[in-house]
């Protein structure tokens, strides 16, 4: 019976040992410890007061009809530019160098696992790093959205500058999301972090998993647990950073 978290640390490293295939799938709980807000915890931002719902905000429709608005949130809460990679960003990041970790899934659109090092990164929900323009498609950094006032528009034609992220109601990236679940099929190892597993259709890609071992890495019990090899309720950067390569 594996019970104390020192004796799911040793499971956890053996379940590595073995495998050579690995997909790490992960949520907002990955860059809390960086000291990005995730949404649905206590201090999250679906729990803090704004003149708008959080939902509402983050939607196509707010983007369209309220633009300065949209920017005024996004600017304020999404793009955290400051921000440096955390304990779990850096283990994945030698993982994928020594040739155990196949890619990471991510539903974060903050850059850190590339900022680490990672160099196979799907990210489901796009990028606060990549702009364009919705007129001539010139791209813009992040910065430049920073640096803008009210909405930001294109330098050359004068078209509005839209992040590269998945609002809601938009669909996700077909390429990227079938370039994810082609690893997750091939993987012999899934580890799933900082993630409550209710966003969908993100949340569905891990049911094509059909490896060894599947391990599932958050503070909180999601509807997974039951399915999972190994669940360890703890913060995922002192977790992962006790694994040696």
């Amino acid at each position: 019976m594996v019970n104390s978290y020192s004796d799911k640390i040793e499971l956890f490293q053996k379940m590595i040992d073995e495998s050579k295939s690995i997909v790490f799938f992960g949520g907002a709980g990955v860059s809390t410890e960086s000291g990005i807000p995730d949404f649905r915890s206590v201090d999250g931002l679906y729990n803090q007061k704004y003149d708008y719902p959080p939902e509402e905000m983050l939607s196509h429709t707010f983007y369209v009809k309220k633009p300065e608005e949209f920017f005024k949130f996004y600017k304020d809460k999404m793009l955290a530019l400051d921000i440096k990679p955390n304990k779990a960003h850096k283990k994945l990041a030698e993982l994928e160098d020594k040739g155990k970790l196949s890619c990471v899934v991510t539903q974060n659109i903050d850059g850190l696992h590339q900022a680490a090092g990672s160099k196979k990164v799907y990210e489901l929900h796009g990028s606060v790093h990549r702009n364009y323009c919705e007129q001539c498609s010139k791209f813009f950094d992040a910065l430049y959205i920073k640096n803008s006032t009210g909405f930001p528009v294109c330098d050359e034609c004068g078209g509005r500058v839209k992040p590269d992220v998945v609002l809601y109601e938009e669909g996700l990236d077909n390429n990227i999301v079938a370039g994810a679940i082609n690893q997750i099929e091939r993987a012999d190892m899934l580890i799933i972090g900082g993630t409550s597993l209710v966003v969908y259709p993100a949340a569905s890609l891990v049911r094509y998993f059909r490896g060894k071992h599947f391990v599932l890495i958050n503070r909180d019990k999601t509807d997974m647990d039951s399915s999972a090899d190994l669940v360890i309720n703890e913060k995922i950067g002192e977790t992962l950073s006790q694994i040696k390569v």
